[in-house]
This record gives structure tokens, sequence and C-alpha cells, in this order.
């Protein structure tokens, strides 16, 4: 297979922008880890938006790529020109043997620029998916119409989780055989003092902490996650509410969070994960909508349990009763769910066999050894003109 290769396969990965998020994190652990004698990659990425947290500055300064400022998130059509003529460049400078996108935006110009540069290889990335809850009827319908096209000219659709699988497929995005599920893989955090990890952030010490990690905007439902927690402070008064991360709704939040006083701690984007998942006593996530939420792997990781509505596949992270809890999407459900772990035995429990099960199923050596697995087979079926990437 590629090991019979006197060259390294060369990967040329693009993302629309490096955001603190679940696809950063995949992208950075995959140009930083894949075997450098066996593979070459370069990373193509955009800007990020004024309300965004980089995940450049706080996770990885050092992370090389070449940066194409107009593959942003929002859709200029100049700009969006422009950046599909400069990664058309980079394609022939490169020579990729694979084309490698991740999110949406990225997923449409680099698939566009491969195609038409006649790499023989092209691998798409659902991180998840913007099928329900992201656009109006109009924007979502021609979302689908656009992927459908682009899904017919991609050797593999890689899906992040079964749900997400499920539900592209189900939206005739691809042949059900195009796909395959690979599941994001994180570090394990360094064990760090509670107590220690408390003071850092300005936490107190003698009461649980619950914590929700990510963007504060209308998918994740920042409204749902301040009534849960105004829900729990009416029979638990001394739990508190950190809240790591910022956005849109962050003003919002903070408007419908001021009643409930010192009970919800808003400490924006963190660069020491480790910090977090060692001051709190479990996390909670109450989205809308979600890919394979890497917080959950993270919490998981740390030894921690998670209260999560049932989104995505949110559900494949968490094994409800087990290694958290599973909740319908409902402010009154997120509630009970946060009151059922303040029983500090079963809280210890849950995120024993949480840490257990994420060491063995999303460690980030699994996501490495997929995807080194999935490239070294695509260039051994191209090479046995097995290759099954379709021209339209």
């Amino acid at each position: 297979m590629s090991a019979e290769r006197s060259q390294p396969i060369r990967v040329l990965r693009i993302i629309a922008r490096m955001n603190v998020g679940g696809p950063a994190w995949q992208v950075s652990a995959l140009v930083r880890g894949l075997d450098g004698d066996r593979f070459e990659s370069l990373l193509i990425s955009g800007e990020v938006d004024k309300d965004e947290a980089d995940f450049l500055d706080l996770r990885d300064p050092g992370l090389p790529l070449l940066k194409i400022p107009s593959l942003g998130r929002s859709v200029r059509i100049w700009g969006d020109l422009r950046a599909l003529l400069l990664i058309r460049r980079a394609i022939r400078r490169f020579r990729p043997d694979i084309v490698h996108t991740h999110t949406a935006k990225a997923g449409v110009l680099g698939r566009l620029a491969a195609a038409s540069c006649q790499v023989p290889v092209r691998v798409h990335t659902f991180h998840g998916h913007t099928l329900h809850g992201y656009f109006g009827r109009v924007v979502s319908g021609l979302s689908k119409l656009i992927e459908r096209v682009l899904a017919r000219g991609t050797t593999v659709l890689v899906a992040v989780g079964e749900q997400v699988r499920d539900d592209l497929v189900k939206a005739r995005i691809g042949r059900p055989d195009q796909y395959i599920v690979i599941p994001p893989g994180v570090e394990t955090p360094e064990c760090v003092d509670q107590t220690l990890a408390r003071s850092r952030l300005g936490l107190p010490t003698e009461v649980p902490v619950v914590l929700f990690v990510g963007r504060l905007t209308a998918i994740k439902r920042p409204d749902r996650l301040i009534e849960a927690m105004r829900l729990v402070l009416e029979r638990h008064p001394n739990v508190v509410l950190a809240v790591a991360g910022e956005g849109g709704l962050l003003a919002e939040t903070e408007r419908l969070a001021a009643p409930l006083g010192s009970s919800v701690r808003f400490l924006g984007w963190q660069s020491d994960i480790g910090d977090l998942f060692a001051a709190a006593d479990f996390a909670v996530l109450t989205s809308d909508s979600e890919g394979m939420p890497v917080t959950l792997i993270e919490a998981a990781m740390a030894g921690i349990p998670s209260v999560t509505t049932d989104a995505g596949s949110a559900r494949e992270v968490v094994l409800d009763g087990v290694t958290g809890i599973v909740t319908a999407l409902d402010s009154v459900a997120v509630a009970t769910g946060l009151a059922r772990l303040l029983d500090n035995d079963l809280c210890k429990q849950m995120g024993a066999s949480a840490r257990e099960r994420a060491e063995a199923k999303f460690g980030t050596r699994r996501l490495l050894s997929d995807h080194e697995d999935l490239y070294g087979r695509l260039m051994a079926d191209l090479a046995t003109g097995d290759g099954q990437t379709s021209s339209g």
C-alpha cells in the first residue's frame, strides 16, 4: 500500500477558519500528528470573525499554514472567487495526492478547486451539518442541493458520528457507501488539582461547579442553559455555573443571567482547558443541534460526566445513565439532569466510566491512525484503478 511509495502521500487540508471548536481541534491534531515519513501536509485556512476566538492564538500559535483571508465564514462573491483562485494556485504548487476539506465553505471552494485541477482523491469531513436550525427553508434547500452536487465528485465523505452520517444520507447527500465514520480525537488533559484550578479561574472552592464550554450562539441555546440553572438554584442555591466562551449572544446571556448574581460566572475564552475541566464537577451542553461535541469528549477525558441535550451525535459520546445524562431539548429536563449529578457518589462513578470509555474511543492516536489508514487505502485503490471518485 502507501508504504511501497517512494514519496510521501501529499495531503492538502483546507478549513474555512480556525475558530475555537471541534473542527480546529481535529485539523490541528492531523497536521501535527500524521506520520511524517508517510505523509506531507499543507494546511490552508481563512481568518476568524471578530466575534470568534482564534484557536491559533489560544491553543496552537505555531501551527504551520497558508492563510487565505477571504476564506472566512462569510459568503462574499468576489472574496470567495479570490479564495478559489488562490486555492487553485496552492494546488498547482503543492501538487497534492489528496485534498481533504473541513467545514462547509471550505468544502465548497476546496472541492471545486480540486476538481478543476484534477486532484485524484477528494475527501470532505462533515463535523456536523446545517440541515436543522441554522437557516431558513430556502437557504437550507439550496445548501442541500449544493452538497448533493459536490458529493458526486467526492471520493469519500467522512462523518464525525453515526447520527451525523444518518442525517446526511437521509437528506440524500452522497451515497451510503461513500461514508466512513471517524469520531474526533482529543488528548488526555494534564492532571490539575481542583482547588488550584478554581483559584486560577476565580471560582469558589467549596461548592459544586457546572461547566459550559462553547460559543454563545442561537444553536447552542444559552437561554436554555440559564433557565435550567435558575431551576437548579431554586433547590440547590450553592451551585455555580462557569461559562467559558463568547459569541454573538454574550451580552444577551449576561442579561438573562444577571438575576442569578454570582451563581453564574463568565470566564470568556480560556487557553488552558486543563484548568477548566479540573475546576468543574461536571459539564453541561444545551444545544439544539450538534455534530460530535468535542466539549463532551474533553470532559470525559478529564474524568467528569456531562449533562447534554439529545442533539446530533451527543448520545454517541455520553451513555445515558452510565457516563452522564442525556436529556430532552428542554430546560426542565436539563435542570433535572444537573440536579441528579449533584449526588457526589453518582457524579464520581459516572466520571470514572466516562474517562475509561473516552480513552478507549476518542484518543488522538486513534484519530490519526484512522486517517492514515484511510489515506493509504485511497491511494492503493487509486493505484489499482479501484478509486470511487466520480467526475460529476
